[in-house]
């Protein structure tokens, strides 16, 4: 019996950047970053976004937790976190139970950002999936999520939600 070899892959398969998921997501999120900033890009970036969308649903959250809950390298979130308390946006308080680790809060101002900021996040959305039909939308953000649980252990800042806490992430 005579062993199958697979066919060779066609060179033009292996240079069309346009079948490569890599090449698409990452075209997807320059889209996706830059309909982010001419909707909201006056008050505030994605990444700061993301960390104060969710403080709002974990008030009090150390910084460690806060960047695997965000899926971003503690360093990163750090930084972040200072630039949005020198913003007033957010108050760092030193733990009394660890006075290594500070709790992180919405202020009133970070709280009232996040309300200004829903209109521009629904035009954002409305902006993406312009095109697609609802059922085409609910299956890209199904296959999404998947895509992204099934290789969250790849990335260099995996999502890491708090052992104490459940975290729905649906």
């Amino acid at each position: 019996m005579q062993e199958l070899t697979p066919a060779p892959v066609a060179d033009n398969d292996l240079t069309d950047l346009y079948i490569q998921p890599g090449h698409l997501l990452r075209r997807a999120h320059q889209i996706a970053a830059s309909i982010f900033h001419d909707e909201l890009g006056h008050m505030i970036t994605p990444v700061q976004y993301a960390i104060l969308r969710t403080l709002r649903e974990h008030p009090g959250i150390d910084q460690v937790s806060l960047a695997g809950l965000v899926a971003m390298d503690t360093s990163t979130a750090a930084s972040v976190a200072t630039r949005l308390e020198e913003k007033g946006l957010l108050d760092r308080n030193i733990d009394p139970s660890n006075r290594r680790q500070r709790a992180l809060y919405l202020t009133e101002q970070g709280r009232k950002l996040l309300e200004n900021a829903v209109g521009g996040i629904n035009r954002l959305h409305d902006r993406l999936f312009a095109g697609f039909t609802p059922l085409e939308e609910e299956q890209f953000m199904d296959l999404l999520k998947k895509l992204v649980h099934l290789n969250n252990l790849q990335s260099r800042a995996p999502f890491a939600p708090p052992k104490d806490k459940v975290v729905n992430v649906d």
